[in-house]
């Protein structure tokens, strides 16, 4: 049996280092607007977690469920809303919580859903976006890592609702055989 998992693309400590950098940045720009984090389920779950913890703000969550993916490897094309916000977006200042860029369908998606609700700004924290994959430009305030484009587990992205609990970004190679 062959292990599903490749090199590691991010380890944790890095991971650790960017997230308290990334804060030390939004905590500069919001400081006269504390921001409403809006997390984008399940994947961004840990490293919204971690974010919200490195912002020296009064921050407040909220949380969408969308999905492009399925069980897949790879993008349906079709974005569906599970979960949608509970809180209202009218006049506040909005930083969308991504866990990972691909194509940026999602993500385009969501952001032109989210300013039709009138937020005062909307901007966009991904933590990680695959080179070259993206269909136009996304205007990603706050990046992460720029990583290869290759299929990612852990720190909170999973295949199958696996690996989500790995402490690095780890490739993913497919079943094992």
């Amino acid at each position: 049996m062959t292990d599903p998992l490749g090199a590691v693309v991010v380890p944790a400590e890095e991971l650790r280092e960017r997230i308290l950098g990334l804060g030390k940045e939004i905590t500069a720009d919001y400081a006269e607007r504390p921001p409403l984090l809006v997390g984008v389920l399940k994947g961004a779950f840990m490293f919204m977690s971690d974010l919200a913890r490195a912002i020296d703000l009064p921050v407040e969550f909220d949380f969408m469920a969308v999905s492009s993916y399925g069980s897949a490897t790879r993008t349906s094309g079709v974005v569906r809303i599970i979960k949608d916000l509970d809180l209202d977006l009218t006049d506040r200042h909005v930083l969308i919580v991504e866990d990972i860029v691909d194509s940026g369908l999602t993500l385009a998606y969501l952001r032109r859903l989210l300013a039709a609700r009138q937020p005062a700004s909307l901007e966009i924290c991904a933590l990680l976006v695959k080179d070259g994959l993206q269909k136009s430009d996304l205007d990603i305030k706050y990046v992460g890592f720029q990583i290869p484009p290759d299929f990612v587990v852990g720190y909170g992205l999973d295949v199958g609702e696996r690996y989500r609990n790995l402490p690095d970004v780890v490739e993913y190679l497919g079943p094992p055989e």
